[in-house]
């Protein structure tokens, strides 16, 4: 989760200094105003191509990261799959158990009351 609050940090302040960078050099730029507006036009597709960038690279972690939890739940699944057979099979021994044993003891006492 910190990762994801740390990119998310850069980028802002990435996009704010690339902005408040833009304002300076345009108030103190000794230019034309054409040669201002070549510059800004220049510095605007370099920070959008950064931006695309950026995007592009939150956007492969995103994917690589929902990869990683969809696998991860699939193992998580898996193992309380097996997980609940081993109980089911250890509950059914133990039922199987237990009316062999009430068997057992029902045949014990039906013996018992015809020799009495």
């Amino acid at each position: 989760m910190s990762d994801r609050d740390e990119f998310g940090a850069f980028l802002v302040g990435f996009i704010v200094g690339g902005l408040t960078g833009a304002v300076v050099s345009l108030l103190f730029a000794p230019q034309s105003g054409e040669e201002t507006r070549a510059f800004i036009k220049d510095r605007s597709i370099e920070i959008r191509d950064r931006a695309q960038q950026s995007v592009e690279e939150a956007y492969a972690r995103a994917e690589s990261a929902a990869v990683e939890a969809r696998e991860r739940a699939d193992e998580l699944a898996q193992e309380l799959r097996e997980r609940g057979k081993a109980v089911y099979e250890d509950v059914r021994e133990r039922g199987k158990s237990a009316v062999a044993s009430v068997r057992k003891g029902k045949k014990g006492a039906e013996g018992e009351e015809a020799a009495a």
